[in-house]
């Protein structure tokens, strides 16, 4: 049986896509998905997205976000 470090060197020598692939599977397995919660995300993004197309919600940039965040978050 491989030690962790062997795993973890084996895992960074695959191709990007591939280590994103065991990553989400290795996350996945530390926290089992609830389909409780699933669906309740899915009805706010539904309820979120009607609001945005009727005009009661206005969106905002991805320039406006991140410069919030960098006044929010100085490096």
């Amino acid at each position: 049986m491989l030690s962790t470090t062997e795993i973890i060197r084996e895992a960074e020598s695959l191709p990007v896509e591939e280590r994103a692939l065991v990553v989400d599977s290795l996350l996945r397995s530390l926290n089992q998905p609830d389909s409780g919660i699933d669906s309740k995300w899915a009805e706010v993004v539904r309820r979120r997205g009607d609001e945005l197309r009727s005009g009661q919600l206005k969106g905002v940039s991805s320039e406006e976000v991140l410069a919030r965040l960098r006044v929010r978050f100085p490096s």
